[in-house]
């Protein structure tokens, strides 16, 4: 049993609404065991979703699909799966009751638009939209399941939630699924490819892929088998391979992000932070904070964007930034140094660099960036060159910082 989901809307096509029905459905569904297939996304025209509908069809067994039940024009799904079943739309006067209600009690006068929602094809069954106007279809032909929602996401996950999940869990999907998530940070994809080698072969069970962002690789561990504890078994076994394969790149599991991670062993040590940062303007302290419970291991920040601020607060000599300029190995280390003592941490970390586009020579080229790290008595700094965009220096930079603390404490 597999699954596809259809996204209906212009709005989808221009790029003004991000599709986030398809993603959260996906893994509702994946978690009965049901894995998707396929997506598609298309406009509000009957000819073009009824080839979307043959084309999930021909994918999979259960189609999701969202959107396009409005009360306007443009709303054409139930219009295309009506010419999809080959049947006609049916008038329902209790739906069109039970919408006429959903204003009464707001004390609003329902528009003659709203008769639209009424329809539905001849054989469908209504599904209950308990927040908002527009009835869900549920539809059976040549053996698949089709269910269509709302567009709205409150609407769409209240309408799964009680009236599609209940029925799916009653199937038998003839397989049962668990995926594990390993993340990774400091290497490339395709680094990490390499050394995996075979284990990412397609065809493969457990099937291993992986999914890069901001720097952050999230390698998928999909394991299917006849029983819940056999896929669990497969999947722990390449989750040992793939630590023994990857080691220190590995810094947590599932949906972990590295500021949680951090924040857990500086708690669990009972050890603190100070972070003292110019190009990325307090974006460190926003990861490190982000975290509830930061205040447990989390002291101070500074925010030293000039050069008067790093010496005034920092206690960087002039005569330093002067000689080696703000952006260098000696200010980062004599920034991470001043902010463990004003602190008084057991750690602190120091970032300096060049976030441009402007701002760079050939010596110093937009995007490099010194990380310092301040423990007891040991000074680390690394030097990194993050090329462009800004936004992409100064959030690889905060990230860095973490996983340099990380390793740190992992010895």
């Amino acid at each position: 049993m597999n699954a596809s989901i259809i996204s209906i809307g212009n709005e989808l096509l221009s790029g003004r609404t991000v599709d986030t029905n398809a993603a959260w459905l996906a893994a509702e569904i994946l978690a009965l065991d049901i894995p998707v297939v396929s997506t598609y996304i298309v406009g509000d025209e009957v000819d073009r979703i009824v080839r979307m509908l043959e084309a999930a069809c021909r994918d999979a067994n259960i189609v999701l699909v969202t959107g396009g039940l409005g009360p306007t024009e443009d709303d054409l799904t139930r219009d295309a799966l009506a010419a999809f079943v080959c049947t006609e739309l049916e008038f329902h006067q209790g739906l069109l009751d039970d919408i006429a209600g959903f204003f009464a009690v707001r004390g609003r006068a329902m528009a003659a638009t709203n008769r639209r929602q009424a329809y539905l094809p001849a054989g469908a069954r209504a599904l209950a939209n308990t927040t908002g106007t527009a009835p869900g279809i549920a539809v059976e032909q040549e053996g698949r399941r089709i269910y269509v929602m709302p567009g709205v996401p409150s609407e769409m996950k209240q309408m799964f939630t009680d009236g599609i999940k209940p029925a799916l869990k009653r199937l038998d999907p003839g397989q049962h699924i668990v995926v594990r998530k390993l993340q990774c940070y400091g290497t490339g994809e395709s680094d990490i490819a390499q050394i995996v080698g075979p284990l990412m072969a397609r065809g493969r069970n457990p099937l291993i892929n992986s999914t890069a962002s901001q720097g952050v690789i999230t390698m998928h561990i999909v394991a299917r088998a006849s029983s819940k504890p056999a896929a669990l078994d497969l999947a722990q076994k390449d989750e040992r391979l793939l630590r023994e394969m990857l080691g220190s790149v590995v810094f947590g599991v599932e949906d972990q992000s590295l500021a949680q991670v951090v924040g857990g062993a500086l708690a669990e040590r009972k050890m603190t932070v100070a972070t003292a940062e110019s190009c990325t303007g307090g974006l460190l302290a926003k990861l490190i904070t982000d975290v509830p419970g930061a205040s447990r291991y989390y002291l101070q920040s500074w925010i030293t964007y000039s050069n008067q601020a790093k010496s005034a607060l920092l206690g960087v000599p002039a005569a330093l930034i002067a000689a080696d300029g703000a952006v260098s190995r000696r200010v980062a280390e004599a920034m991470a140094s001043g902010a463990r003592k004003a602190a008084g941490a057991d750690y602190a970390i120091a970032i300096t660099g060049i976030a441009g586009p402007d701002g760079g020579s050939s010596e110093k080229p937009p995007g490099l960036v010194y990380i310092a790290l301040a423990a007891d008595g040991r000074l680390y700094c690394q030097r990194c060159e993050f090329g462009q965009p800004r936004a992409a220096v100064r959030l690889r930079a905060a990230m860095t910082a973490l996983d340099i603390l990380r390793r740190q404490l992992a010895g």
